[in-house]
């Protein structure tokens, strides 16, 4: 049996969207998010009533449309034209695991009840999370001013019972999913389509999905950079604790610390070193790989403030009898927390193909290209060349999204984040990361089988030992796009908690 959280409970954490991204979980709201909503919904239609004031996207039109009075009698219509003419998305779709998330982080949002939409909503956004029916989203079409505009019209749209939906792993017209669930769909009331598409939904479950890779693969270059200091033959005296207690960077301590646990007993470290000194790639393994660490906890901090926020518009604040038309919106904060991100996860893997670029080099005892008889084989030359076209690649995605806007609605929305391309392009990134790490290992591997008999840690022969199984040492040439993919494999599949290295 699934599992339930109430939402409202507690604030979301990354231990607790990743319990609840790999576990089936039912939500339901807890009796304090529902009596905010109510009461909110309950100011709202009270203040219709009693008065007649132009209030932004309540009973007037949108954007620079501000000034537009909307009668009474029109304002479904108005909140329904609203979600149909924003579903402008197009492009790849973005993933499953991510929209679910976006639905999670909306019923979140409007859980804090300043938002003036129905328990209706929320509840049916609260049935598609528990049964999985997850709307189709396209990946671009979001300027992340105003919110997610076009990627949460299309998370709206199956609540009106149009668009389409993935349901069982299959994609249907949401109607139908509606019928088969035996749901109806909803009437939007005054502000509710505006309450569901402003918001930063998209680019907030991005960096969630982006959080939770970062970590992982924060210690898997971690993990892998010490085998190939070990395939290098490197010193560990850059590693000594020594050396970073006085320039005390959290994150430079922390993998500093982390390549001596790994190399801990390592035959191949204990043995006398001819060079004084190793490449930057190796021997400043804990201060790049360090400084993303640091970022990877400043960035938490910025997405985790924003999904425990309100960030639709206009807001409602019953105990001060306000409604406020502001800019929580706004998506510059993610705009350049994921920016720093694609930066930072880039970085790992520039230094990493730098340390596969070392070891094919046939240097320290190692024979050009990792292979027997270079010449007749070319061995690792071309793997190499795939890591430097993918770092490449990682440089021009990491070049920052933030410092651009263009003007849009007339003039009226003047300054735009484009955080969701940010997202988007850091998306990207983190994936090439890990096919990056995945050649290094794969060089690595291959480099360590040239130190036998010595060995390396008990830990990393025991990992190697698994991941030859899949990816077996080279002895002549043979098709190395397959072992690269098998690699890449090997990696997506470990299991480790990325939550807790947070």
């Amino acid at each position: 049996m699934d599992a339930t959280y109430q939402i409202g409970s507690s604030t979301l954490d990354l231990p607790l969207l990743k319990k609840l991204a790999e576990q089936p979980h039912h939500l339901q709201l807890s009796d304090a998010a529902r009596e905010r909503i109510q009461r909110s919904y309950d100011y709202l239609h009270g203040k219709l009533e009693s008065s007649k004031s132009p209030v932004y996207g309540i009973n007037t039109g949108f954007g620079s449309l501000c000034n537009v009075a909307i009668s009474e009698d029109k304002l479904t219509e108005l909140q329904e034209n609203l979600v149909m003419s924003h579903a402008c998305g197009v492009g790849e779709e973005v993933p499953e695991a991510v929209v679910k998330t976006m639905l999670l982080l909306k019923i979140q949002s409007l859980s804090y009840g300043h938002s003036g939409v129905s328990l209706e909503t929320v509840e049916l956004l609260i049935e598609f999370y528990n049964h999985e029916v997850l709307p189709v989203v396209f990946q671009q079409g979001s300027l992340g001013a105003s919110g997610d505009l076009a990627p949460l019209a299309h998370l709206a749209l199956p609540l009106l019972g149009k668009g389409a939906v993935y349901f069982k792993g299959e994609r249907h017209l949401a109607s139908d999913v509606l019928k088969q669930l035996n749901l109806s769909p909803i009437k939007l009331q005054a502000k509710e389509g505006l309450a569901l598409l402003n918001g930063t939904q998209f680019m907030s479950a991005y960096g969630v999905e982006l959080l939770l890779q970062g970590y992982k693969l924060s210690y898997l270059a971690d993990l892998i950079a010490a085998s190939s200091v070990d395939a290098f033959d490197c010193n560990l005296s850059p590693f000594d604790p020594l050396v970073h207690l006085v320039r005390p960077h959290k994150g430079q301590i922390k993998t500093a610390a982390r390549i001596l646990e790994f190399l801990d007993g390592s035959e191949i470290a204990a043995g006398e070193k001819s060079n004084v000194q190793d490449p930057y790639s190796f021997r400043c393994v804990p201060q790049v790989h360090g400084a993303t660490k640091d970022t990877l906890d400043f960035v938490a901090q910025t997405i985790l403030t924003e999904i425990n926020s309100v960030t639709d518009n206009p807001n409602i604040f019953v105990g001060e009898d306000r409604i406020i038309s502001g800019g929580n919106f706004h998506g510059q904060p993610l705009a350049l927390a994921l920016d720093y991100l694609g930066i930072a996860l880039a970085e790992l893997a520039n230094i990493s193909e730098r340390r596969t670029y070392q070891l094919v080099s046939g240097l320290r005892g190692l024979p050009d290209f990792l292979v027997q008889k270079p010449g007749l084989h070319s061995g690792f030359m071309i793997p190499q060349y795939t890591a430097a076209s993918i770092v490449s690649q990682n440089k021009q995605l990491a070049s920052p999204a933030s410092v651009d806007s263009i003007v849009s609605s007339n003039g009226q929305e003047d300054h735009v984040s484009m955080g969701a391309n940010a997202a988007t392009k850091c998306y990207r990134i983190a994936a090439n990361v890990t096919k990056v790490l995945a050649i290094e290992l794969m060089n690595s591997s291959q480099a360590l089988a040239f130190r036998a008999p010595l060995k390396t840690s008990a830990f990393l022969e025991s990992l190697l030992e698994v991941y030859r199984g899949e990816v077996p040492v080279v002895s002549e040439d043979r098709i190395l796009s397959e072992d690269i993919h098998n690699s890449i494999s090997f990696l997506e599949g470990l299991k480790i908690d990325a939550a807790e290295l947070y």
